[in-house]
């Protein structure tokens, strides 16, 4: 069988280019170069003998061999990783290893934290934090906690909480030189930016200002660094409500404006399918629910 079936690596990443239909964003996924995928599929498509993508300007598209090819694939890891989340079970009954992007491990999962382990004294936590799309084949996650959309092929995924979005800012700035009583105000300031424009072009947008150019100010890509910009003073930032909470209470953030913005994106528990039926996965789960539901999360 060996002979017959090639290597491990060529397969993800055929599988990742395909269901991209692109191999920079399959790259970005397998924490790899482009080049390095490219040259997974060359040597796959020779192992094979035969073409998996058209390539175009610009643009891949799966040759008839690759269509077939594809689900294939996907069946075959989704199984891999079904089987493993059940060997995994009876090891680890009381270890729970959840991976969490983090800003929300840090500003909404961690003030919590005390209100699971008074529920579960016996569970140990192993909390890994990242942002990459989630590759349960390949690491050893029970569950994950994901923002996006609903699009999680071949996972078992819930929709936890949305986020409402506002701009916050050091209390500092409301008593500098250069209130901000209206949106018009914001003229004045530095906007601080969430990975892309695209926020503060809507907030500003349903505010009723469009006068303010949206694409100028400083674009920071990580969450936890963006609101520590913001409490140093450093400008504005466009900032989800539920992961500012505990700065608002303490002081350390206000808000200029009332006005919120839903991006209708939320954040999603997903896990393999029989990872779901591993009581311990059963019970983080629903203390999440839980916990959105009872502080009220914002946004949904």
């Amino acid at each position: 069988m060996s002979q017959r079936l090639p290597p491990l690596n060529l397969l993800r990443g055929f599988e990742a280019a395909a269901r991209h239909l692109s191999f920079t964003r399959a790259a970005e996924e397998l924490n790899v170069t482009q080049a390095a995928v490219s040259h997974q599929i060359k040597l796959l498509e020779e192992h094979l003998g035969m073409p998996l993508f058209q390539r175009m300007i610009r643009k891949l598209r799966l040759t008839d061999e690759g269509q077939t090819l594809l689900p294939v694939v996907q069946d075959a890891f989704a199984r891999i990783a079904d089987t493993l989340a059940t060997l995994r079970a009876d090891e680890g009954k009381h270890t729970l290893t959840v991976g969490l992007e983090p800003s929300f491990g840090a500003n909404w999962v961690s003030p919590r934290l005390g209100r699971f382990w008074a529920q579960h004294p016996g569970v140990d936590l192993r909390l890994h934090h990242s942002r990459h799309r989630v590759d349960f084949a390949r690491e050893e996650l029970d569950l994950a906690v994901r923002w996006g959309r609903d699009d999680w092929p071949n996972l078992s995924a819930e929709r936890l909480m949305g986020l409402a979005f506002t701009p916050v800012c050091s209390p500092a700035l409301l008593e500098g030189a250069q209130p901000l009583r209206t949106p018009a105000d914001l003229a004045r300031h530095t906007l601080l930016h969430d990975c892309d424009y695209d926020g503060w072009r809507q907030w500003l947008t349903t505010a009723g200002d469009q006068e303010i150019k949206a694409e100028s100010g400083i674009v920071i890509d990580d969450t936890n660094v963006l609101t520590q910009a913001a409490i140093d003073g450093q400008g504005i930032a466009l900032c989800g409500l539920a992961l500012v909470t505990n700065h608002l209470a303490a002081g350390r953030l206000v808000r200029p404006f009332a006005h919120c913005i839903d991006t209708g994106l939320g954040y999603y528990v997903i896990c393999p399918p029989a990872a779901r039926q591993r009581p311990l996965v059963r019970d983080f789960i629903d203390w999440l629910h839980a916990q959105a539901a009872v502080d009220g999360a914002i946004g949904e």
